[in-house]
């Protein structure tokens, strides 16, 4: 594969796949362009804001209603977390729980519990419990042995 980058100061940013075949590393490749500076919507007191993606800390579900948590605001979505999990990078996100995706760019520790949970600290110093039944998984997507 060979990558060009022309500076272009009259058109803004434009990306084109130039390929013999649409494989699936190229329709792969197409999804991942698509969702950079992705933003999802969400409300904050009736505002209606988007949220960089880049900038979810977690999300979470509760009561049927599903939150989006950044580092000073918690937001509300009318997403189901099913959606969002499909919308989002499978190795930026990650099912933690049958009610929470968290953001794993923005793990800064992992701690394992006697009882085989996973405390997961952010960097905002808040914790989130990834469940032992996807303990083995985040395991297997981080390369962690044991």
């Amino acid at each position: 594969m060979r990558v060009d980058i022309k500076n272009d100061t009259e058109e803004a940013l434009y990306v084109e796949i130039h390929c013999k075949d649409v494989t699936g590393e190229v329709s792969k490749l197409e999804r991942h362009i698509k969702r950079f500076r992705s933003f999802i919507p969400a409300t904050d007191n009736g505002e209606l804001l988007n949220v960089a993606i880049d900038a979810i800390l977690y999300i979470e579900s509760v009561d049927k209603k599903t939150f989006i948590y950044t580092e000073k605001r918690v937001l509300m979505t009318d997403k189901r977390l099913y959606e969002l999990e499909e919308l989002l990078n499978k190795k930026d996100f990650f099912r933690c729980s049958k009610s929470t995706i968290i953001h794993l760019n923005k793990v800064t520790k992992l701690k394992p519990e006697i009882n085989r949970n996973i405390i997961a600290t952010l960097t905002n110093g808040e914790n989130v419990v990834i469940s032992r039944r996807y303990a083995s998984e985040l395991k297997a997507l981080l390369k962690i042995e044991g």
